[in-house]
C-alpha cells in the first residue's frame, strides 16, 4: 500500500444538503474495499453550489475537481482512476484553473475550500495567525490606523468605515469593553457569512482577537443565528482549539493580552440582525431597537464601549494587518476598496459565492459568472442587498458595484446578496411581499414600521385591484413609503420602502399603470 491520498469533501452546509456526507462514506467504504488507502478531508465549500458536492483529489499535478457527486457515481470514478485525476464525465480539470474561480480576487476568502477548517496548523501553513502576531507587537492605536489606512467598511450593509468604529471605542474610556460579531445571517439570498464560518472559522476568530487588541476589550462573543447549527458547531470546536494553542485566553501567546471568545445562538428574528437589537439579544432580553445616541461604540453591551462588527468585515481584518494597508486600498473603486464576497441566487444557472473587487458591474456577475437564468428564460429583475435592496430592471446592470454609485441610483449594495427573477416574476407581488416580510419581522417598536408596513400591504393590493382610484393610491404609497424612511428607528422600517418603490417605478405595468402614468404619479 501506497502513501493515502488526500480526498477533499465538503462540510459546508450546502454540500451537506446536497449528499456531502454520503458521497464521503461511499468514498471511505469504496476505498477500503480496493484496497487503496486514501485520506478524506472535509474542507470548506469554494462556492460552485451548483457543482455540490464538488469533491478533489490532490494529485501530483495538483488538486482535479469532480461534481457534482453522487454516492452511486464513486464506483466509476474510481474505475475511471480519479485518484490519478483521470477524466470523467463529472471531472472540471484542476480546480483553481475553474473559470468562476480563477477570475475572481479572494482575499477574505482565500483559505475557504482550501483548508481543513479545524486543522490549526493547516490554517497557519497558509497565512494564519500572521496578523495576529503582527498586530501584538504594535499599540493599539497603530491597529487602529492600519485597519483605518485599508480603507474596510462594515459589510453587513450600512459601509460605516471599520477603523473609525473601532477608534470611538479605543478612546471611550470604560472598565471593561466587549468585540460582538454580527453573524445574525438574515438576508434573502445570502450565505458568506455561513460560508465564512464553516469554511474558515479561525479567520474570524483572528480578526476579533486583532480587534480586542485595538480597542482593549477582553471578552467577544459572536452572535449566530439558531438556524446555522453546523457553523455554530465549528465555530465551538475552532474555538476550544484556538483557546488550547494559545491564541485566544489569558495569555495569548505568552504577551500578556487576554482575550476570551462564546458563541451565542440567535432568537430566530431577523430584527436582531440590528446591532441594538442584537445587543437587547445578547444581554437576554428581547430583541427590540434601541434608540441612538448613545452609539453602540460609547454604550453598547452592558453599557460598555463595544465594537459590532459582521463576519466579513472581522474576517478580512487579519489578512490586512498581515499584507499592509496599502495592499488592501489598491483593490477597488472610489471609496469602496477591496473586495466583497458577492452572493448569487434565485433564477440563476450558476448560484454560487464570487469575491470580487468593487467596480465590477451587475451584468458581469449575472453573465459571466452566474450564466443566466435557470429557467433559460431571459432575467428581468434584480434584488442587490437583501430584502431591504432595491430591484434593479436591465438598464441599471451596468452601474459599477460600490457603494456611492449604487446610492445615487436608490440601490445599495448591503451584505452583497444578489437575487435574480427572470421573466414571469410579478413585480407587484414582489412589492407586496417586501411589505409583509416588514410586518411580520417588525420588533413592533415604532408605529412607522409597525403599522406602515401593514398599511402598505392594503394599499398595494388595492392597487392591484384597479379602478378609478389606482392613481389615488400610487400617490398614497409614495407618501406611506416616506413616512416609513424618515419616521423608521431602525433600516427594516426605514429601508422596506426601497424595494416598493423601485419596483413601481421600474416596473409600473405589474401594477396596471403605464409608464408615464408612473412617472407623473411620482
Amino acid at each position: 500500500m501506497g502513501s493515502a491520498i488526500r480526498i477533499y469533501v465538503p462540510r459546508d452546509a450546502a454540500a451537506v444538503a446536497a449528499g456531502a456526507d454520503a458521497v464521503a462514506h461511499r468514498i471511505e467504504a469504496e476505498a477500503r474495499q480496493r484496497n487503496q488507502p486514501v485520506r478524506i478531508i472535509r474542507n470548506g465549500s469554494r462556492g460552485l453550489l451548483w457543482l455540490e458536492p464538488m469533491v478533489e483529489i490532490d494529485t501530483a499535478a495538483g488538486r482535479i475537481a469532480y461534481g457534482p457527486v453522487v454516492p452511486e457515481d464513486v464506483p466509476g470514478l474510481f474505475e475511471a482512476g480519479w485518484l490519478e485525476g483521470a477524466t470523467h464525465a463529472l471531472c472540471h480539470g484542476p480546480t483553481d484553473d475553474i473559470p468562476y474561480l480563477r477570475r475572481q480576487e479572494r482575499l477574505t476568502f482565500a483559505r475557504v475550500g482550501i483548508i481543513d477548517p479545524l486543522d490549526l496548523d493547516d490554517y497557519a501553513a497558509h497565512g494564519g495567525w500572521l496578523g495576529l502576531r503582527n498586530a501584538l507587537d504594535m499599540r493599539a492605536e497603530d491597529i487602529v490606523e492600519c485597519v483605518t489606512a485599508s480603507g474596510l467598511r462594515g459589510r453587513g450593509g450600512a459601509a460605516f468605515p471599520t477603523g473609525i468604529k473601532w477608534k470611538t471605542v479605543l478612546t471611550s474610556p470604560a472598565d471593561r469593553k466587549y468585540i460582538v460579531c454580527n453573524a445574525d445571517e438574515g438576508d434573502s439570498g445570502t450565505f458568506s457569512d455561513r460560508m465564512l464560518m464553516e469554511g474558515d472559522p479561525c479567520a474570524l476568530i483572528e480578526g476579533m482577537a486583532i480587534a480586542a487588541l485595538a480597542v482593549g476589550a477582553t471578552q467577544g462573543y459572536i452572535y449566530v443565528r439558531s438556524e446555522y447549527p453546523h457553523a455554530i458547531a465549528t465555530l465551538k470546536h475552532a474555538i476550544a482549539r484556538a483557546q488550547t494553542a494559545g491564541w485566544l485566553g489569558a495569555d495569548i501567546q505568552g504577551s500578556g493580552r487576554h482575550f476570551d471568545l462564546e458563541v451565542r445562538s440567535g432568537a430566530g428574528a431577523y430584527i436582531c440582525g440590528e446591532e441594538t437589537s442584537l445587543l437587547e439579544s445578547l444581554e437576554g432580553k428581547r430583541g427590540v431597537i434601541r434608540p441612538k445616541p448613545p452609539l453602540p461604540a460609547i454604550q453598547g453591551l452592558f453599557g460598555k464601549p463595544t465594537v459590532v462588527n459582521n463576519v466579513i468585515s472581522l474576517a478580512t481584518v487579519p489578512a490586512i494587518l498581515a499584507r499592509g494597508a496599502a495592499w488592501y486600498r489598491d483593490f477597488g473603486v472610489g471609496r469602496s476598496h477591496g473586495t466583497l464576497p458577492f452572493q448569487l441566487a434565485g433564477n440563476i444557472r450558476c448560484g454560487g459565492l464570487v469575491e470580487k473587487a468593487f467596480g465590477l458591474t451587475l451584468r458581469e456577475l449575472l453573465e459571466d459568472f452566474g450564466g443566466g437564468s435557470a429557467s433559460g428564460r431571459p432575467l428581468r429583475a434584480v434584488q442587490v442587498g437583501g430584502p431591504l435592496g432595491a430591484y434593479l430592471p436591465e438598464s441599471q446592470w451596468d452601474v459599477p458595484l460600490d457603494y456611492e454609485a449604487y446610492q445615487k441610483i436608490s440601490a445599495m449594495i448591503g451584505h452583497g446578496g444578489i437575487v435574480a427573477f427572470d421573466e414571469t416574476v410579478d413585480m407587484a407581488r414582489m412589492a407586496h411581499y417586501a411589505m409583509e416580510f416588514c410586518a411580520v419581522e417588525s420588533c413592533g417598536k415604532c408605529t412607522p414600521c409597525r403599522i406602515g408596513s401593514t398599511r402598505g400591504m392594503e394599499v398595494i393590493e388595492r392597487i392591484a385591484a384597479g379602478g378609478p382610484q389606482r392613481e389615488t393610491q400610487v400617490h398614497l404609497l409614495r407618501d406611506l413609503c416616506d413616512t416609513m424612511i424618515g419616521g423608521s428607528l431602525c433600516a427594516l422600517g426605514g429601508m422596506t420602502p426601497f424595494p416598493v418603490m423601485s419596483a413601481l417605478e421600474h416596473f409600473p405595468e405589474d401594477f396596471g399603470l403605464e409608464p408615464s402614468r408612473a412617472a407623473c404619479a411620482a
